[in-house]
């Protein structure tokens, strides 16, 4: 457990004191975030804020996880380095992303196309090495079934497994970055919910099929201790950018860190099986993507709107709510799903719902 402190730890300090140097840097290069005229007119405020702060949150994930392997002398493995993978592909993505955005001075970056292109290129090859690697005892990092908090049966077969991990990965990447609309909203969201995949990590590796200890009810999780120092280190790197992202920002996530965090959340919820568990443990990010789809297509259908604006968050501030007050109600709403999602994930352990 040693692994998990030190990662947590070391990427929160990166974060934490690594950020500020980042702020300096971009303002020095006048990266500063566009505000797009169609949103709530309160936002202009924050035009010249720092954007690209992500990358900050990718720095500490990798040397959280690299320096609590080095310190405790072990290997890493091919489940951690594939969530890796993912988020440092897709913040490469944000990237190019914000840096359009800011260098031609326009509030959209990327074209949808190459967005899209991007983020499936990055999935593909996830979910294709995913399926490769077997162990000792045949395992690979992803199974081909569909999973709730195990596997559930339904097989999907190699090509279907690789549509079904692009879905997952587009759409929570999305609807994280659909999140960091406030001050602190997704950062903080995210530091729950990859706190809840410190706890799965740590007690399916307590009861998994590999250990001699293993009960009837175990777990067929390839490498669920190095998922758990995965989530450990994105934890403490957003906890660490949370410091200067809380209202006022001193600095935005911007889609570097957004689309990051998506990715490795799905990552995560891939690799340790618990793939439609996601719905609740993030559920503060499906809500909001849903407002999102909910407005669009009702709009297409009737050219009425249900939201005075979407992103959820958005209607909030135009009926009139202050941005910190949505911003702690929403957090507070994330915490009660991570922990609907965490106690349904004990409570299908306790009954035996598995075995």
């Amino acid at each position: 457990m040693r692994q998990i402190l030190l990662a947590s730890s070391i990427g929160l300090i990166v974060a934490l004191f690594g950020t500020p140097l980042a702020i300096r840097l971009l303002v020095r290069r006048g990266y500063g975030q566009l505000i797009r005229d169609d949103g709530p007119t309160s936002h202009h405020t924050k035009r010249g804020t720092p954007t690209m702060g992500g990358g900050v949150i990718i720095v500490g994930t990798l040397l959280g996880y690299a320096g609590a392997h080095l310190v405790t002398w072990r290997p890493v493995t091919v489940s951690g380095l594939l969530v890796l993978f993912l988020m440092a592909g897709l913040g490469f993505v944000g990237f190019l992303d914000d840096y359009i955005k800011v260098a031609k001075q326009r509030s959209l970056g990327l074209r949808a196309w190459a967005k899209l292109t991007g983020q499936m290129l990055v999935a593909v090859t996830f979910a294709v090495l995913a399926m490769n690697f077997p162990d000792g005892q045949g395992s690979t990092p992803a199974s081909t079934e569909i999973s709730f908090i195990r596997d559930t049966g339904i097989v999907l077969g190699a090509v279907f497994f690789v549509v079904w991990a692009y879905i997952m990965i587009a759409g929570t990447s999305n609807g994280v970055n659909l999140t960091d609309g406030l001050d602190g909203l997704a950062t903080g969201t995210s530091v729950m919910v990859f706190g809840s995949y410190v706890l799965i990590g740590i007690w399916q590796f307590s009861q998994n099929c590999a250990r001699e200890v293993a009960t009837t009810n175990c777990y067929e999780v390839r490498d669920p201790l190095d998922l758990a120092v995965v989530a450990a280190a994105i934890m403490g790197a957003c906890f660490g950018f949370l410091w200067w992202n809380a209202s006022p920002a001193k600095i935005f996530m911007g889609d570097t860190g957004s689309l990051a965090l998506g990715g490795a959340l799905a990552g995560l919820a891939i690799l340790s099986r618990t793939e439609l568990l996601l719905i609740l443990v993030g559920g503060l990010f499906v809500l909001i993507a849903l407002s999102v789809i909910v407005q669009v297509g009702f709009f297409k259908l009737t050219r009425k709107r249900i939201f005075r604006m979407a992103p959820l968050q958005h209607h909030f501030e135009l009926v009139g709510w202050g941005e910190v007050t949505i911003v702690i109600r929403f957090w507070i709403i994330a915490g009660l799903l991570v922990a609907l999602g965490l106690g349904v994930f004990y409570a299908e352990w306790v009954t035996g719902a598995g075995t």
